[in-house]
């Protein structure tokens, strides 16, 4: 065998040398040669060339980075992973109302709450070598180099879901090779910190996928897919997770949404023919099978998109402005206290405000927090519905505006209102109404608007104070009576009632604020204002309130410009015993994840004792059953322990309705934006008051239906310890006196019995008799002629009558005016300055056998005598009280004259003579002669006597002198 290898070695040694030998084979080993050689320079040249290209390159790829920091770890990851998130708002109960208005909306999820289909489509469209590569691959940049040196059309992309990361992140979106290097090199630094599915996570949650069924701009996994299929990331199926995973390649083409809506059929076939290509690569790459791939492609993937709907800030955009405003607040002083600064200055310095408050906006909307509010969503939707069904606001007017663009327009100015709903323990502001609508005007009304608040000030500053004094009781007699006026700056002001010649005179406090008198109200505080009751405003942070606010008499008319929050605040406080809690509608807000930044706490401030507090609700029940809330009790569906307060501007400029039970206050207002009178003289809208009634019982019944158990509930107000029940006599307050109990005007009510019952005892009456002039009562003088006295009464003193008016003076006649309830038993001491002149004299005149005659002309007649002239005698028929009427009815036949007295017992000279002519007697007819018998004489007629005037007996008063008249023509 070895013999036989050995020669066949042999054989080809010596062919090869015979060839080697030919002349055609020197002539091949010579061309081979210098080919070799040639291939070898060749070689030699394209490695010095490629080393050469190399450096050049790796230069200007050194040249592209070198201005790129070498960025740590930490700095890194932080970039990465501190997307913007939107914030989101809840109702009460964490009841999701929607996200803060953003430019971006985003949301967070974790890898694990992501569908696999979501994965593979991403690994298959994206980054097929994710799992493998760190950070680039070559490869795909070399393509995508020479695409773009080529300038070919087709553009594969070379980035890595690593790049895409550092690009969004990190980098910006320039196009250019600097910004590609910086990637490709932070790409590779960047996978040694970070783990692969970390890196996958993040992509998920910042990639932009167009926009969402609001047409509001998106980006991360779970955002999209809420809003554009309305189902969870984790339960995306297959088609749903290749559509969204095929948006990012082109945000806005592929989306299918726009800002009006669900795109037609042209515009979502961009979108659908990605989806087809995300399959079909998902097929290519075996992540999903054949039969998969079949049944996604048939898959109507149109069914499964959301309908075009309104994003948060247009399906609620009040709540959705008022809860932004309210927790930009909150965060702002977050993070000034943060930063070491105290949040007192950012009240005091105003710039400072502004920063801090630029900054909360700026983290309110992209730092991922989760706000939750006390608002009831039921409530809310359902006092929304009451404000656009009401018909009753008044008239819509028109108002030329200027825009933006300098064009002019009418534009609608319609009737505003603005109400809160707060539960009267916590603070927690239930539901709210901005306003009518957000789009014709942005102002919250019940938050941000401040408008006089009429007589709802009244209890506030007015009677909760005297009481809390010890200056009243629940019945204490006030002073209904008008006033010269006081300085209001540079204006004489003079309060009137709201009819404006109404004077109640002396009445019970009760009665006054049920009623709303103004003159009583302002009495009431000039006897308080020097105490500076308006402390008790302060105390519940009213915010217009000055150091100088209580010198004004006209506060407690509610001069003062409040808000519809502040206002009803202040009755939760009435409501809650006495004690303020101040009204929020911010419960707590999270950060992104999880943790509690901001939790709400209060501390109850004491304003009025309970004691207080309870005669005022007790008080403030009459204005629902006797006062200005009739309407409104009329209207409830369900009784319940109601107290409530109205309270009417100036020429009804702005109308409210304050009412409460033991466990909510609704505080509702109406007025135009602009002063202006809701006043109806058209008769088509009810008078403004009413108006205000109507809206707060209707809110109040949807609040019932809502709620029962909140809005009626199975309590009462009770009376505290301290609340008692003490007798006093009605006109003056003080302990019943034996004349005040005679004169029947003793009577009991409510006391704050730790500041003030009646114990000083009456001291106020005198014996009086009276005379009417001009429908007021005057104490007759001791010349007064006795027929025109009313006697056997009782008055007052003047003591009294100092007491009563204080500082303001007034006409001490009107303290019990005829409408009075004291007016048949009391007069006042009030004593008619005459003038010391006769009476003018009157004109009679005669109608038939009625005699009337015209008023003196003089000031001081208590009444008129008339008389006859009979026989030269002047016969007074009768006497007349100046309040009697102007008129006698004469017996027939004569002369008669009327003659004025006034109070010092002085007569005017005669009127005129009104004359009755006695009638001449008709002859007799003679009578025919008769023929049988003969005629006897006719008797003489007999002359008619003319009727005898009997004038009634009338006695002088004693210690009067007889009249002394002086008939008409008398001495001329």
């Amino acid at each position: 065998m070895n013999d036989q290898v050995k020669n066949r070695l042999k054989q080809i040694s010596e062919t090869w040398d015979k060839w080697t030998k030919a002349r055609w084979a020197k002539g091949l080993r010579i061309t081979s040669g210098v080919f070799w050689n040639l291939a070898i320079l060749v070689l030699i040249v394209f490695l010095v060339g490629g080393a050469f290209v190399g450096s050049v390159g790796a230069g200007y790829f050194a040249s592209l980075v070198d201005q790129e920091p070498l960025r740590k770890e930490k700095e890194m990851r932080s970039s990465i992973l501190s997307y913007e998130e939107t914030s989101e708002l809840y109702f009460s109960d964490n009841v999701y109302l929607g996200k803060v208005r953003a430019d971006l909306q985003r949301r967070e999820t974790k890898l694990s709450e992501v569908s696999p289909f979501v994965l593979d489509a991403v690994y298959a469209t994206e980054d097929e070598y994710f799992e493998v590569h760190n950070g680039v691959v070559p490869k795909a940049i070399f393509r995508g180099l020479f695409q773009d040196v080529t300038n070919s059309d087709s553009q594969t992309g070379g980035s890595t879901l690593t790049q895409q990361l550092i690009k969004n992140q990190i980098l910006t979106n320039e196009v250019s090779y600097e910004r590609k290097a910086k990637e490709i090199l932070l790409a590779l630094r960047l996978e040694k910190f970070m783990e692969k599915d970390e890196l996958l996570e993040a992509y998920l949650n910042i990639i932009p996928y167009g926009r969402n069924a609001a047409g509001e701009n998106i980006a991360g996994i779970e955002t999209a897919s809420e809003g554009i299929f309305n189902v969870k990331a984790k339960d995306l199926n297959l088609p749903q997770a290749a559509f969204i995973a095929g948006i990012p390649q082109a945000p806005f083409a592929h989306t299918p949404f726009t800002k009006e809506g669900l795109k037609d059929a042209d515009g979502l076939k961009p979108g659908i023919d990605r989806m087809l290509t995300v399959l079909y690569r998902m097929k290519e790459t075996n992540y999903i099978t054949e039969k998969e791939y079949n049944a996604a492609i048939a898959y109507d993937i149109k069914k499964d998109f959301r309908s075009a709907e309104k994003s948060t800030s247009e399906r609620y955009p009040d709540l959705n402005a008022e809860l932004e405003r309210q927790a930009i607040a909150i965060i702002s002083v977050l993070l000034a206290e943060k930063d070491g600064i105290d949040p007192e200055r950012l009240e005091e310095e105003n710039k400072l405000k502004v920063k801090y408050e630029m900054l909360a906006e700026q983290k309110m909307r992209v730092n991922g927090y989760r706000i939750h509010s006390t608002i009831d969503k039921k409530l809310y939707d359902t006092h929304q519905k009451v404000k656009n069904e009401f018909e009753s606001y008044g008239f819509t007017t028109k108002e030329e505006r200027t825009n933006k663009d300098g064009e002019t327009k009418l534009v609608d100015v319609p009737v505003q209102v603005g109400s809160i709903l707060m539960e009267n323990s916590t603070g927690r502001i239930l539901s709210f109404i901005a306003g009518r609508d957000y789009n014709t005007e942005k102002l919250n009304h019940a938050t941000q608007g401040f408008r006089p608040n009429g007589s709802t000030m009244k209890p506030l500053v007015g009677y909760g104070p005297a009481i809390e004094y010890g200056v009243i009781g629940a019945g204490s007699p006030v002073v209904d009576v008008k006033l010269d006026g006081f300085m209001a700056g540079p204006i004489l002001y003079k309060p009137g009632n709201f009819l404006a010649n109404q004077e109640l005179g002396i009445i019970p406090a009760r009665q006054a604020l049920a009623t709303s008198q103004n003159l009583a109200a302002v009495r009431l505080y000039d006897s308080i204002k020097d105490r500076k009751p308006t402390t008790f405003l302060e105390k519940m942070n009213f915010s217009k309130v000055t150091d100088g606010t209580y010198a004004n008499p006209s506060t407690v008319l509610g001069t003062v410009d409040v808000s519809v929050q502040e206002n009803t605040n202040a009755y939760a406080t009435i409501a809650n015993a006495g004690q303020y809690v101040p009204s929020y509608m911010i419960e707590k807000i999270e950060d992104a994840d999880g943790n509690v930044v901001f939790q709400h706490k209060s501390k109850a401030v004491p304003v009025y004792s309970p004691q207080t507090a309870y005669i005022l609700t007790d008080m403030l029940r009459d204005v629902l059953s006797v006062g200005t809330g009739t309407k409104a009790k009329s209207m409830l569906k369900f009784s319940s322990d109601f107290a409530a307060k109205t309270g009417t501007t100036n020429e009804a400029h702005d109308v409210w309705f304050m009412g409460y039970n033991p466990s909510i206050t609704l505080g509702v207002w109406l007025g135009y934006d602009k002063q202006k009178t809701l006043i109806d003289h058209t008769g088509r809208y009810p008078q403004p008051g009413a108006r205000v009634n109507m809206l707060w019982a209707k809110l109040m019944n949807a609040s019932y239906d809502v709620n029962p158990k909140m809005i009626d509930p199975n309590i009462e107000f009770k009376a505290p310890k301290g609340v008692v029940s003490r007798s006093f006599c009605a006109i003056s307050g003080m302990a019943p006196s034996a004349e005040c109990s005679r004169a029947g005007l003793v009577t009991s009510d409510l006391f704050n019995g730790n500041t003030f019952v009646p114990t000083r005892v009456d001291d106020s009456f005198v014996s009086s008799s009276y005379v009417m002039i001009k429908d007021k009562r005057y104490r007759a003088l001791p010349t007064t002629p006795s027929e025109f006295v009313t006697a056997g009464g009782v008055g007052v003193n003047e003591d009294f009558i100092k007491r009563m008016f204080g500082r303001m003076n007034g006409d001490p006649s009107k303290l019990f005016p005829n409408n009075s309830r004291f007016a048949n038993r009391v007069v006042s001491e009030d004593t008619f300055k005459a003038d010391g002149a006769a009476p003018q004299p009157v004109t009679a005149t005669l109608s038939g056998q009625k005699l009337t005659w015209t008023n003196s002309a003089s000031y001081d007649v208590v009444g008129y005598r008339v008389f006859s002239r009979t026989g030269g005698n002047n016969v007074l028929l009768t006497s007349i009280k100046e309040a009697g009427g102007n008129s006698y009815q004469v017996s027939g036949p004569g002369e008669y004259f009327v003659v004025a007295v006034d109070i010092t017992g002085v007569q005017s000279s005669g009127s005129n003579v009104a004359k009755i002519e006695t009638p001449e007697p008709e002859p007799t007819p003679e009578p025919k002669p008769e023929p049988k018998p003969e005629p006897k004489p006719e008797p003489k007629p007999e002359k008619p006597k003319p009727p005898v005037v009997t004038p009634p007996v009338v006695t002088p008063p004693v210690g009067t002198p007889p009249p002394v008249v002086t008939p008409p023509g008398d001495g001329e």
